[in-house]
């Protein structure tokens, strides 16, 4: 675990990543406390401007909003989605690639084949008709963002799983008459999770950009307030109050690029051979 934390800091953007996300996660957690009123609570009068030393240091929106409570709000649901949708697309796509990659075959042929259909229908436009056939909640939107992730995660399960059946710590276990599934889930699988743990850290970036698009079209969850929601009010007043658009997209690029810049830091950390050939 040293060593790992000795390569990941070596990153500078790793590390920034790494702060800002710390930072939206404890913004997240500390909603409540922060702001114990409702974000859809009208507290004051409309388009109050931003960065005012009073009681509403980033203003409200068009309807009297608080937007700096908005915002912290819409930190939950952002990475509640992207945290929950990404696992769900682990657990679908990991035994999916394992069986494929492992059992080879019709098996693999009939597993990929399932995988690439849902890769010929573009992610974006499939969720939208998901959430849009069922009614839009956070469920939904998790169980949308999860059938579209999931494709990736098997493709590259299965390549390293077909690297891997051929090894000889793999042949020994199968010689000593261990169970498949006992093979794929203790001898090949954990072997696997360098790239797993990179992707993953992509995904969740992703998910919430998925969210964000959805929830700005008017396909988020009606009760809780969410940075799309926010951008996609404000759109029709773009150009009385800046600022309602300009905010909540900031905090989704702050968010995205953190992951992004995590996801490479752990690239790096996970991979050091592959890092300093890059380089």
């Amino acid at each position: 675990m040293k060593d790992f934390w000795q390569r990941f800091r070596r990153n500078r953007g790793a590390v920034i990543g790494l702060v800002l996300l710390l930072a939206v996660i404890l913004i997240a957690l500390f909603a409540p406390l922060l702001f114990p009123q409702s974000p859809w609570k009208m507290v004051q009068r409309p388009f109050l401007p931003p960065f005012d030393m009073g009681q509403y240091p980033l203003g409200t929106d068009a309807l009297g909003r608080n937007v700096i409570a908005g915002l912290a709000y819409g930190a939950q649901v952002s990475l509640l989605i992207g945290l929950v949708s990404t696992v769900v697309s682990l657990a679908i796509g990991i035994p999916l690639g394992a069986f494929a990659g492992y059992f080879g075959g019709w098996i693999d042929d009939s597993l990929m084949r399932f995988t690439e259909f849902f890769q010929t229908v573009p992610s974006f436009a499939l969720a939208i008709v998901l959430v849009a056939i069922f009614e839009p909640s956070v469920m939904s939107i998790i169980a949308a963002i999860a059938i579209v992730s999931w494709p990736p995660v098997a493709r590259l399960v299965r390549g390293e799983v077909l690297s891997l059946r051929s090894r000889e710590y793999v042949e020994a276990a199968v010689l000593s008459g261990q169970k498949t599934s006992t093979i794929i889930w203790r001898q090949i699988l954990p072997n696997t999770l360098s790239p797993i743990i990179v992707l993953a850290s992509l995904m969740v970036a992703t998910a919430i950009l998925l969210e964000s698009s959805l929830s700005f079209l008017g396909l988020g969850d009606p009760n809780m307030m969410s940075w799309g929601y926010m951008i996609g009010a404000a759109r029709t007043v773009i150009r009385q109050a800046w600022w309602l658009s300009f905010l909540p997209g900031l905090a989704i690029v702050l968010t995205v690029l953190s992951l992004n810049l995590i996801g490479e830091g752990l690239n790096d950390a996970l991979n050091p051979r592959l890092s300093r050939k890059g380089k």
